[in-house]
């Protein structure tokens, strides 16, 4: 039965750190995102942020994403989880600033990966901090894997799950860019805005979508679609809109008409 009131809202690291600036937040933008949060009023809602340039970088620099190979890897996955940890921070504290009982919740806590793949969520405590009208605040982060040791787990793989598991109405990612193109806008000023794809057109469309970064360890917007995929195959709503324009969280969390992009089932 699906949830009629859970919203998963997911917010690229691009969105609130500066990506070229390694360790930089866009703390005006955190701050604008939670008082459209604030202002929107979701019933039921779990937050996912990314890392940017608290986390792709160092997560490159050690490789993290490959696995542990060898032993200063070890330094590399502590400073990528405490670089998470201080991002986290800044997205929670902007939060409660706007009155919103966000509840910072570490992802290496209670998932564990197989080859880079969720194995095991532990999703009781985020059901009781949701029951308890809390709203669970998670992220991008360094976790454990029964294959490699360790590895990267994207913010966008966890928001997908999570939709899927706990039978969200929606899931909301918030990007860069004002959702999918033709091709990616950032260097084809010809990419055409697609505002509403089914299941079926998304899949024909997906070998196509621009917007992956090299140096993005979790797979730029095509990792996004991919993530997308089982959650509308399941009937959860997808919309991508672009976070760095004002009110489009806001209106996305309402469920009004936005600039954006919509996908669905059928």
């Amino acid at each position: 039965m699906r949830n009629n009131k859970l919203l998963i809202l997911k917010i690229g690291g691009s969105v609130i750190t500066e990506k070229s600036k390694v360790l930089t937040s866009n703390l005006p933008v955190i701050k604008r995102l939670a008082r459209e949060i604030a202002e929107a009023k979701p019933q039921s809602l779990i937050i996912v942020h990314g890392g940017g340039s608290y986390g792709h970088p160092l997560a490159e620099r050690y490789k993290l994403r490959d696995g542990l190979r060898e032993p200063s890897q070890r330094i590399g996955f502590s400073e990528t989880h405490e670089a998470m940890v201080s991002l986290n921070r800044l997205v929670v504290n902007s939060l409660l600033e706007q009155n919103v009982p966000a509840l910072g919740m570490p992802s290496s806590s209670f998932a564990v990966t197989k080859n880079g793949r969720i194995h095991m969520l532990t999703d009781e405590p985020l059901i009781m901090a949701v029951k308890n009208d809390l709203i669970p605040v998670l992220y991008g982060d360094v976790v454990f894997d029964i294959d490699k040791g360790f590895t990267i787990l994207s913010g966008d793989q966890i928001a997908a799950l999570l939709a899927v598991k706990l039978h969200a109405e929606r899931i909301i990612m918030g990007v860069d860019v004002d959702g999918l193109y033709t091709s990616d806008p950032k260097v084809d000023p010809s990419a055409i805005l697609i505002p509403h794809l089914t299941l079926k057109e998304l899949e024909k469309l997906k070998d196509k979508i621009g917007g992956v970064n090299v140096s993005d360890v979790t797979g730029g917007m095509a990792g996004k679609v991919l993530e997308l995929m089982q959650p509308i195959a399941e009937g959860v709503q997808a919309v991508i809109v672009n976070a760095l324009r004002p009110n489009s969280i806001y209106k996305a969390l309402k469920g009004e008409e936005l600039i954006g992009t919509r996908i669905s089932k059928t």
